[in-house]
């Protein structure tokens, strides 16, 4: 069986963390403001960033409105949900839940000249890192990346166009002040920023998307993940997606046999549950070595338990 408890599952800082290092765009709100000054309301816009430092780093046209709020008020949060590619969307909108996010309270602070080139040229430091890993990945792992609409490299290509544009941008620091982790039933989680600074995002967050795409849009892989409610955590499954991933293990939301009404009957219900791996995937390899292993013990126990 593969390990269980608190060691598996993740701190929310180091949720929020891995959230933040796993897409590239979000919800920017500041304070709208004119040549009068601030008038109070709230502009929101979605927007493409990366993080350097634990600090986001967020991309703008030349011309957008956030430019001018900024520079008379600097006050701005910054919302980030936990990627959800693919068949996600529609199927956690259709049982009415939300993916988890993260909440950011700050400062949003326009980079000038040397400090806006160095941020670009650290951007351009993290998609070349991420393409010569991608150069690295053995067949298996290409073999579920290649499953997902998105595209191997779906995180640096997105950042790619903002280099490759044609239009201007300016680029913002976000200076966070307070952090909000916010989780798939609506539930808050105030988390401690000094944490969230000194956590090391995941090792498989810039794939992140990719992996969950390709899992949830492989039928054998989707198979594989009701086996897993099965096998592992001895719940009654018939269906499952992939929510997230990390080092550590799966979140999975399983549709499973609810508990045991007062007549007597019993309804299958989607559940967040949590599938530990047996050591933790410091890599992308090591993480697709240990599905394919738990692919093949699950679908093993099954067939040993019907006699097949």
């Amino acid at each position: 069986m593969f390990k269980g408890g608190k060691a598996s599952v993740l701190t929310f800082a180091e949720k929020c963390k891995n959230i933040l290092a796993s897409n590239w765009q979000g919800y920017l709100n500041t304070v709208k403001a004119d040549a009068k000054g601030s008038k109070g309301e709230i502009y929101t816009s979605k927007v493409r960033y990366f993080v350097k430092r634990g600090k986001p780093y967020i991309w703008l046209p030349q011309n957008d409105i956030h430019n001018v709020n900024t520079m008379i008020d600097e006050r701005g949060s910054f919302a980030v949900t936990s990627p959800f590619p693919g068949p996600l969307p529609n199927f956690l909108k259709s049982i009415k839940k939300l993916p988890a996010r993260v909440a950011l309270m700050g400062e949003v602070l326009l980079l000038k000249d040397e400090k806006a080139r160095l941020a670009g040229e650290s951007l351009k430091e993290v998609i070349s890192s991420e393409r010569s890993m991608i150069e690295k990945f053995s067949y298996s792992v290409l073999g579920i990346l290649s499953s997902s609409s998105l595209g191997v490299t779906c995180r640096g290509d997105n950042l790619q166009e903002l280099l490759d544009s044609d239009k201007s941008y300016v680029v913002l620091k976000f200076n966070p002040s307070s952090c909000m982790y916010i989780d798939s039933n609506g539930g808050t989680h105030e988390v401690d920023l000094e944490e969230v600074q000194a956590t090391k995002p995941d090792p498989l967050s810039s794939y992140t998307m990719s992996l969950v795409d390709g899992i949830n849009q492989s039928e054998a892989r989707r198979r594989a993940l009701i086996l897993f409610c099965i096998t592992h955590l001895n719940k009654n499954a018939k269906d499952a997606y992939l929510l997230s991933i990390d080092r550590k293990g799966l979140d999975v939301l399983g549709k499973v046999l609810g508990p045991i009404r007062s007549d007597g009957s019993r309804e299958y219900e989607w559940r967040e549950l949590r599938v530990a791996f047996r050591e933790e995937a410091h890599t992308v390899e090591t993480f697709c070595h240990q599905l394919v292993d738990m692919e093949e013990e699950a679908l093993k126990s099954i067939s040993n338990f019907s006699g097949i």
